[in-house]
């Protein structure tokens, strides 16, 4: 049986015809370097583009160090970012997502290292996520020191892309939270910017069943459209609550209030005696949070326990240090407030609430 030296089945495929264009990943790089200079912090000076990134732990300035590692992505909030081509902030939560979880064991974050991975390499959408990350890891203090791209034709769909995040952070050996947790410790809760990056699933099926586009005005008065709205980056609580610790105020514990609200990360910092009581009528959930549930026919509880509900971070501190703690968070420009206290568990829930949520 013989070929047809001219049949074009017969020649040879190339990488990009099967869906993958190298060019576009090595432009891609060049184009993100100034934006990876801009993140260079003591430790990291190293230009990207090497197998590995470096780090001199040394020069950081710690003397006896403990690692401490937290990796995460942004959850099915991409697809907002994908369907209204606002790609520019949601580096920020990947950033912030990782970050918030190391500064909560007490760890100042070092470097941040990024995957991103889509069906088609964009390098302007590249470019723009990048840019989010670096101005993540810039409000974080830490050195995006290196990533990877991956172009997948076959597993990811025409736009679609999703991100993941890895930061290493560091503490001085006994510096590490929580630590003396007692009965009686105040919670301080610190506003969040947001929904932040968790419940979108939730998020996205009230807005489908809305019948309001990403592009109509956000119905809970931002001024925004509603996908920009959403859209709002996760604050990062790192630098302000670095302060605290170097101020020598030393929180108790720290609780990043992700998914699973308040009843589910409180007591991942308490000992298996105490419980939060949690005073929501302190709270001033932003207005979002009320159209969420409004519109979603959403129960006070589920809305506690899928979203932050207007508080980002909690921080459980001693009696006599709350005042000095509250002043020197709105010195570093946080929204802070007592919400609660710790009180003996016995055998009850681990999060108790009293008041009602302003939703």
């Amino acid at each position: 049986m013989g070929g047809n030296a001219g049949d074009g089945r017969r020649q040879g495929l190339t990488y990009a015809e099967a869906g993958v264009d190298i060019d576009a990943g090595n432009a891609m790089v060049e184009a993100i370097k100034p934006l990876v200079r801009a993140t260079r912090r003591p430790g990291a000076d190293a230009e990207i583009g090497g197998f590995g990134g470096l780090f001199d732990l040394k020069a950081a300035g710690f003397e006896d160090p403990i690692l401490v590692a937290a990796n995460d992505g942004v959850g099915t909030k991409v697809k907002i970012a994908i369907e209204t081509g606002m790609h520019d902030t949601i580096g920020i939560d990947l950033v912030a997502m990782c970050v918030n979880d190391l500064v909560v064991q007490g760890a100042e974050p070092l470097f941040f290292l990024d995957y991103l991975a889509t069906g088609k390499l964009r390098p302007e959408t590249g470019v723009a996520l990048v840019a989010g990350i670096a101005e993540g890891c810039r409000q974080a203090g830490c050195a995006l020191i290196g990533g990877e791209t991956a172009e997948m034709p076959g597993v990811y769909q025409g736009e679609d892309y999703d991100l993941a995040g890895f930061a290493v952070g560091a503490a001085e050996r006994g510096a590490l939270l929580p630590r003396g947790v007692a009965a009686g410790d105040v919670l301080i809760g610190l506003a969040s910017s947001g929904v932040h990056s968790n419940g979108y699933s939730l998020v996205r099926r009230i807005v489908s069943a809305s019948g309001l586009s990403y592009d109509a005005p956000a119905p809970f008065g931002s001024g925004e459209t509603l996908g920009r709205a959403l859209l709002a980056p996760t604050r990062i609580y790192v630098k302000p609550l670095l302060a605290v610790l170097r101020e020598g105020l030393a929180p108790r514990a720290l609780a990043h209030i992700t998914g699973g609200g308040f009843p589910d990360n409180i007591p991942r910092v308490l000992p298996d005696d105490l419980a939060a009581r949690v005073d929501l009528s302190a709270i001033a959930p932003p207005p979002v949070f009320g159209w969420l549930a409004r519109e979603g026919g959403v129960a006070v509880s589920e809305m506690l326990r899928t979203f932050n509900c207007g508080i980002g971070m909690v921080c459980v501190v001693a009696p006599d240090a709350v005042e000095a703690v509250l002043a020197r968070l709105a010195a570093e420009g946080e929204d802070a407030r007592v919400i609660g206290a710790l009180e003996p568990r016995d055998g009850g829930e681990a999060v108790r609430y009293a008041g009602e949520l302003a939703l």
